[in-house]
């Protein structure tokens, strides 16, 4: 139940108060902020960042303001299209609409009044390219990198990324420099970046755990998080909200716990909502994603869906239940020498490169395994329903691991004894014996390479059509040919990696409005109750048109809900400088 307020209780007087410092907490804060209300941000871990840290930070915008510089024009009547065919009725269209229509709004707002920056990511296509508006690249963002020794002493406040994911466990690279220091070898261009991006790293060390040049989630975490510091809004870390207040219908205030005592908070203008939904609760997982349920996730562990039940007690409405309402990475666990868990998700570094294969246990390919990691793990599951596919097998040869890495083994691994030993990685000097250790059919096995191989020669996957596509072949090795994501697996030791299905967030969500007001079952707006990023329904229905489709609309709905809070402002109520 929520609690009533009492005009004389309040311990804390705030006119905007966000839960969650991920992209899209942030985003609303700092909005909040620039539209000079006086601003609480709420984060129960001692650190910013949440999900958002640990992913590539990019964002998905159509007719973004870096588009309109390269004299790209058009895309937003071909975005609308390319969402309604891919969405449909899987969501309401008024969101979606809101979305295109103010997520260029919010990166024109963010350029102007903050530092906080994006570069168009020109090769990188929409995920589903058979649909018409799918665009070639343009409307993906990825951050400019920051300088994390800018953050002085409050670096350590900023979310790691995923340790696996570091070069020499603390240096952070792009992708596009991961691919060139690959060529370290052939290339003075990749030699010098390597030691440039090495002696940087080195000179880090010697004062912080881990690389200060931030790049990806972790830059543009820290970038959000320099600009509240910057106007000293007030963010209260390891504090937990235990209940939401209500005074005639609205959501006025809420009740903290920190430092050990309870405190109540007014909210004049409303409360926002940005816990990053529930991938990490495993009761909630059983109820609400399909089976078999995932164990996993790669997600932030303190996405537990608390910010979701304090909506829920306060009269909101999640969205309709979707085909499997998550959004998913197939992932490969491991236990660390600390004895955590590892979970690394294979995204595009392995499965669509020339020389691999996914099989289920007939040992027969089920996907185009260059298809974006959401459609690779649907058609996990579709293949489920017949024969076992969960976990799927990656299958390749030695001299693919060495070229392109699997998984957590990087490339140019000179050896692999370790991941054997732990159980990662399965190897053996043939085919059917490969087949044997990892629970699939030799037969079938045996024939699905053989015709893979057969691919490889023609570049025609003439089952799946891996490599038909923009989007495959922009993931694949564009110096294979003829096709980038088509190469035999002939050369022992044969190799192969299970991966499962791991949400990298959750989409369903609140039921919410186009301004992020939650809503009630009958779809009224609460007042003063606001949700962003994974807390709110899925814009997309659960559907993920292109990289960045989460972070976008997270920062989108950030930025509507605290400008729809700060429309009702009580210009009267005293600002008063916030702290930190």
């Amino acid at each position: 139940m929520t609690a009533k307020a009492s005009a004389d209780a309040w311990d804390e007087d705030y006119e905007l108060v966000v839960l969650g410092a991920g992209a899209g907490g942030m985003t609303a804060a700092l909005v909040s902020s620039i539209e000079g209300m006086r601003t609480l941000l709420i984060e129960k871990s001692d650190q910013i960042g949440g999900t958002t840290a640990r992913s590539s930070g990019t964002v998905w915008i159509p007719n973004n303001p870096e588009q309109r510089r390269l004299g790209i024009t058009g895309d937003e009547a071909a975005a609308r299209t390319y969402l309604d065919g891919l969405v449909g009725a899987r969501a309401d269209r008024s969101l979606r609409d809101a979305f295109i229509a103010a997520g260029s709004q919010m990166l024109e707002y963010l350029e102007k009044h903050t530092d906080v920056r994006f570069q168009i990511y020109r090769r990188h296509p929409d995920y589903r390219q058979e649909l018409p508006g799918a665009a070639d690249g343009g409307r993906p963002l990825e951050p400019l990198p920051f300088d994390g020794r800018t953050l002085g002493k409050e670096f350590g406040r900023v979310r790691a990324p995923l340790r696996e994911l570091m070069l020499f466990g603390g240096m952070m690279v792009t992708r596009g420099e991961a691919a060139q220091l690959l060529r370290f070898a052939t290339s003075w261009e990749s030699l010098v970046l390597g030691v440039r991006l090495t002696a940087r790293y080195v000179a880090d060390r010697m004062r912080y755990r881990r690389g200060t040049r931030l790049v990806l989630g972790n830059a543009l975490a820290a970038r959000l998080f320099r600009k509240l510091l910057d106007r000293h809004v007030t963010i209260w870390f390891e504090s937990s909200t235990t209940r939401l207040i209500t005074e005639n219908g609205r959501v006025c205030g809420l009740l903290v716990g920190r430092n050990g005592a309870q405190v109540r908070v007014r909210a004049r203008c409303g409360v926002v909502l940005a816990g990053g939904g529930f991938p990490a609760n495993q009761v909630l997982r059983d109820r609400y994603l399909p089976k078999p349920v995932a164990q996993h996730t790669p997600a932030f562990e303190g996405c537990i869906g608390e910010t979701l039940q304090l909506a829920l007690d306060a009269g909101a409405a999640l969205g309709p239940s979707g085909m499997d309402n998550a959004l998913w990475f197939p992932s490969s666990i491991s236990t660390r020498e600390d004895g955590s868990t590892m979970v690394y998700p294979h995204i595009v570094l392995d499965r669509p490169k020339p020389g691999l294969v996914a099989v289920n246990a007939a040992g027969r390919r089920f996907v185009d395994e260059a298809a974006s990691y959401h459609e690779f793990v649907r058609a996990m599951y579709r293949s489920h329903r017949s024969v076992s596919s969960i976990p799927a097998m990656l299958v390749c040869d030695r001299r693919f691991v060495w070229k392109y890495g699997l998984g957590m083994i990087r490339p140019m691994t000179p050896v692999l004894k370790p991941y054997v030993d732990n159980g990662y990685l399965h190897v053996a000097q043939s085919v059917e014996a490969l087949a044997r250790k990892i629970g699939v059919d030799p037969s079938g096995l045996a024939e699905t390479i053989a015709k893979h191989n057969e691919y490889a020669v023609t570049g025609v996957d003439t089952e799946f059509g891996k490599g038909g596509n923009a989007y495959d072949r922009g993931n694949g090795d564009p110096a294979h040919g003829p096709n980038p994501c088509l190469g035999p697996i002939v050369k022992p030791p044969f190799c192969a990696v299970a991966v499962v299905p791991t949400p990298l967030g959750t989409s369903l969500g609140l039921r919410t409005d186009a301004h992020a007001a939650v809503c009630d079952a009958a779809g009224r707006p609460i007042r003063g109750l606001y949700a962003c990023g994974n807390d709110m329904h899925s814009v997309m229905g659960g559907e993920y048109p292109g990289g960045g489709a989460q972070l976008g609309p997270a920062m989108t709905f950030g930025y509507l809900a605290a400008k729809s809070a700060a429309s009702e402002r009580d210009v009267s109520f005293p600002m008063k400088t916030n702290r930190y």
